[in-house]
């Protein structure tokens, strides 16, 4: 299946790594791996500050949670409205992110997407550490049904990778004679089979009762299920930037190691170009030496690599500003105009993984309800995303404040906006300074009249301070 696809993907995995001539020549041959650090500048920008918020939605306060959370929250605390259930499911999402690595894991899959064309995860229960285990399987091995006229609906997921027989041996009892063995998990919403080469070794109903894989595009292409890598609009100018390079380094060589041309010479001995040199030559013959840069010919090959170029970066939507090449000062506004193709860039990709993330958090919940008998499921998400662009933090601090004393919107919402990854937390060590400074006023037996504009005044500074 899909052997049209699976070879676009090695053919964009080897261009990534360096393997971009067409053709293998006996001369030097350069490359400048400008995809590579497209690639990876515009996943920088991506894959910036990534959080995530829940809140409850109607309903009450279900199941205690069974174990400690990340915030040292002793096991078996019900939910209370100091504690609901978005927040526990906000501190659960946090604990899995944290107990997978997932920082690294999102940032690492997100390269891969980006030069194949297509990512996954896998979402499961690890039952001997009991804990919900985070994957990113290569989409090398994924394959994928979908109902016909809906490519969002997957009815059947295969995922196939390579297992050593010691592999085999131990987690599945069954020896092989050759070295290696296919593995293939097929799922679909009722029933899990697992292959051994062509022959089924596990069939058994499906655990979860959703399919645990999230295959997503890197690019939608309109219609299509599987997705647009970024390696292919570059590929032409990335291979022309690199003939061109190469061609001035050789006339560079030659002229650095001229050449000599006699005119009016029947043969020649001993003709060398070394300081010092002396030739004789019949008097009607002319000697002197090749010049291969004069008329300005080597601005004629400077000027179409600037023009290359100049098309790397358009191709690429990163302009020359995202890699910190900017020749003047610039505003914010001035600087987010000069890099709005990087923006619309990266605003396309994360429309795609705002979904990604909710899904995986979706099935998150939905395996800590099944396994740990704790229904977190009711809740509304939100998927954070960092500024692409630098940020003038007290700018963005004076902006929430208003907010905030204008009731427009509560503490919580703009401590998200400002990318705290914990404001309940922050909210928290916020009342307990409070309380502290009260108390403090309280020992030291303040006048009442002082004391109550003191008071006042320092919940007034705290309030403004946050």
């Amino acid at each position: 299946m899909d052997r049209a696809r699976l070879s676009a993907y090695r053919s964009n995995l080897d261009f990534y790594n360096g393997a971009q001539w067409s053709e293998r020549s006996r001369y030097r041959q350069l490359v400048f791996n400008y995809v590579k650090i497209a690639v990876d500048k515009v996943t920088s920008y991506l894959m910036n500050e990534l959080n995530f918020a829940c809140e409850e939605n109607a309903g009450g306060f279900e199941n205690p949670p069974l174990r400690t959370n990340r915030r040292g929250v002793p096991s078996g605390a019900p939910a209370t409205p100091e504690r609901d259930t978005g927040k526990l499911a906000e501190e659960l999402i946090y604990m899995v992110y944290d107990q997978n690595n997932c920082s690294e894991l999102d940032y690492t899959t997100e390269i891969d997407t980006a030069i194949l064309g297509d990512g996954c995860y896998k979402v499961t229960w690890d039952a001997p550490e009991k804990r919900v285990r985070i994957t990113a399987p290569d989409v090398n091995g994924i394959f994928a049904w979908w109902q016909g006229d809906d490519i969002t609906r997957l009815y059947r997921v295969a995922s196939r990778y390579q297992l050593s027989a010691d592999e085999a041996a131990a987690l599945y009892k069954q020896k092989i004679s050759k070295k290696t063995a296919s593995i293939t998990e097929v799922w679909d919403i009722k029933n899990f089979l697992l292959y051994l080469d062509d022959k089924v070794i596990q069939r058994k109903p499906n655990p979860y009762g959703f399919i645990p894989f999230i295959i997503f595009p890197n690019l939608r292409q309109p219609k299509q299920f599987w997705g647009l890598s970024d390696i292919p609009a570059l590929r032409e100018p990335q291979r022309e930037l690199n003939r061109a390079l190469t061609q001035l380094s050789r006339i560079l060589e030659v002229s650095g190691n001229p050449i000599a041309v006699l005119e009016g010479v029947d043969q020649s001995e001993n003709i060398q170009v070394v300081p010092g040199a002396v030739w004789n030559v019949p008097p009607d013959a002319r000697a002197y030496l090749l010049d291969l840069l004069q008329g300005g010919g080597i601005r004629l090959h400077i000027d179409y690599i600037d023009l290359v170029y100049r098309t790397m970066h358009d191709l690429s939507e990163s302009p020359r500003a995202s890699y910190g090449g900017i020749e003047r000062e610039l505003s914010g506004i001035a600087l987010e105009v000069e890099l709005q193709s990087l923006l619309q860039k990266v605003r396309r990709k994360r429309l795609i993984r705002t979904n990604v993330y909710r899904r995986r958090n979706e099935m998150v919940l939905a395996l800590h309800k099944k396994f740990n008998r704790q229904d977190l499921t009711g809740v509304s998400q939100r998927i954070l995303w960092g500024h692409v662009l630098p940020q003038d933090r007290a700018r963005e601090a004076q902006n929430e404040q208003l907010m905030v004393q204008s009731g427009i919107h509560s503490r919580r919402t703009a401590m998200d906006n400002l990318a705290v990854r914990d404001p309940e937390l922050e909210f928290e060590k916020w009342l307990d300074e409070r309380r502290r400074i009260l108390e403090m006023n309280s020992e030291f037996k303040a006048q009442p009249a002082y004391g109550k504009a003191r008071e006042r005044s320092t919940a007034g500074e705290m309030d403004n301070a946050l």
